[in-house]
Formats: structure tokens, sequence, C-alpha cells
């Protein structure tokens, strides 16, 4: 890390093909953006078709020459998920950057996706790992294919557990969120044990954003939301393409750590120049993180497609 680091000092990315989720706003706009300005071709993903290709379009007005096109993912539908890898296989492409950046948060009661998941968790998590098992074969025709998954410093929460990881017994919004983020950094380090057992050069990393009023709150009410703009973007938190630093550190600095967790280093991680943070105490347990896999290829029906490792 350098103490002061930002997306000026990204290496150019000419040549890489980037797949960012969740980037019609907020993180995953500003994400896709930035890969783009650094001479990335970016598919720009989202689950409404209008929104995406806006936003496609506004990239490609802000940086003219920019290679960006839209990608329609919903990733609370596992058919979506499906339909959008075999239209980036049928481009023949191999992706070299995977963002897992799209989340819901704070959803008030409990709703379902569209293969009966927990909304949170089901979008999160399960659709991040359903993805990234279906790009998989075009990730490891990469050169240095990284997949960067966006977790948050609520990972780190006691009511961040994985007893009950779907909610079907008790349901809070917030406890959903944390569960899906722990989830995401267990998946990136069974991610990355499992990439090297069979030797494949892929580097998985997890980041948090620190603290920005990045459209997560959409769910909350009127007053909540407007606190949340107020406090997360001018008294505690960052602006959001600040926020985007960590992802696009962890995408792009030479001599990132597999397996690692990055975030912003300043006062409480709430903003500050990207760099390694701590990882949840339950990030030490490496079967949770296996258990977590397996009952994610049970729900998703979708298993990796690792070559065979080395002799």
């Amino acid at each position: 890390m350098h103490d002061s680091w930002t997306t000026a000092d990204m290496p150019r990315q000419q040549g890489r093909l980037a797949v960012v989720t969740g980037a019609t706003g907020g993180i995953g706009y500003v994400t896709a953006l930035e890969l783009a300005r650094a001479g990335a071709e970016v598919v720009v993903t989202g689950r409404d078709a209008g929104r995406t290709r806006n936003a496609a379009e506004r990239m490609a007005a802000a940086l003219p020459g920019a290679r960006v096109r839209p990608g329609l993912l919903d990733l609370a539908d596992l058919a979506s998920v499906t339909g959008f890898a075999h239209r980036m296989e049928h481009g023949g492409r191999p992706v070299d950057l995977l963002i897992n950046n799209a989340g819901v948060m704070g959803v008030p009661e409990r709703r379902t996706t569209k293969d009966g998941f927990e909304l949170t968790f089901g979008t999160d998590h399960l659709g991040h790992f359903a993805l990234t098992g279906r790009l998989l074969p075009l990730l490891l025709r990469a050169p240095d294919p990284r997949v960067v998954t966006v977790s948050a410093a609520i990972c780190r929460s006691p009511i961040a557990e994985l007893s009950d990881p779907q909610s079907t017994r008790k349901y809070h919004p917030m406890a959903a969120y944390a569960k899906s983020k722990l989830a995401n950094v267990l998946f990136t380090l069974e991610l990355q044990r499992r990439a090297d057992a069979a030797g494949a050069a892929l580097t998985g990393v997890a980041v948090h954003p620190g603290s920005s009023p990045t459209g997560l709150q959409r769910y909350a009410s009127r007053p909540v939301r407007a606190l949340a703009r107020l406090t997360l973007g001018h008294i505690v938190g960052q602006s959001v393409t600040e926020a985007a630093g960590p992802s696009l550190y962890a995408a792009t600095a030479p001599g990132v750590v597999p397996a690692a967790f990055y975030g912003p280093t300043g006062r409480f991680e709430q903003r500050g120049a990207p760099g390694p943070v701590e990882l949840p105490t339950l990030a030490g347990d490496p079967a949770l993180a296996r258990t977590l896999w397996e009952t994610s290829e049970t729900l998703t029906r979708v298993r990796y497609p690792w070559p065979s490792p080395p002799a």
C-alpha cells in the first residue's frame, strides 16, 4: 500500500477484460468507469436493461474511445446468471477481472430470490458464488485473473454468523446483511484455497469500502436514507469515488496478496487510502468456509470446473 494511493496510481489496464456487477450506480459505477479510464474493456452489469444500457452510455460519453458495454445480469435469478455466463463464453474472451460488487442491504422483511433463497444472502453471496463458478473457465484462460469480492466491515460484527445463513428461523435486516458479508470473505478464502490446490493462477481478494452513501440504503425509510447520506458522506465517511478505492486497488495494484482483506486505512477504517485490513475472526475457521462452499454448491447446483491439480 502507498499511504496516498489513488486511482491515478492504477497501472494501465489495456487489453484486459473486466466484469463489474452492480455497475449501474454507486461504487460499482465508479469501479467500472475507472477501469475503463485505465484502458480495460468493461462489461457493465445490472438487473435492469434500461439502467444498465444508460450507465454504459454515460461512461462512453464521459470517456470517448473507452470500450464499455452493458450486460444484463440479475444475481437474484440463477437462470440470469447462467445466461450471462453463456453470452460471455460465446464472446470467447478471457476474463481478467471479475469484481463481485453488487449487493442489497437492509431489506425490511424477509424476501426471497426467484430461486427461493433469502434475498440478501441469495444476491450478495449465492449469486456471486454461481457467477464466479460459471465464469471460471474464462477467468482461468487469462494470464493473471483476479476475483475481487466486495464485503463490508460489518462482517466482523457478532451478528455475522452462519448458523442460520438464510434467516429461516429469525430475520433481521442488518443481521441478514452481516451474514452475507461474512460469507463474501469466507468465499474468497476458500476460492483461493481451491485455486491453489488446483495449481490455478487466480488471485481472490475481499475488500470493504468503508462508509459512503452508495445506494445500498435504498430499502430503508426516507428519513434514514437522508441521515445516511449526511453521516456517511460528510461526517465519518467518504465519497463514493473514494469508497471504490479498495476495489480498484485490489483489482489492479501490484503486490496484492491473495486471500487478503483490503479496505480504507484511515480512522476506524471509515475512509482513507486502501490497504490491508484485519480479517473477521471467523475467517480463521477453514471448516466453516468449506461448509459454506459445499452448501453453496448444493443450493446453486454450480460446481467449479477446476483443472486437474499438478502432479
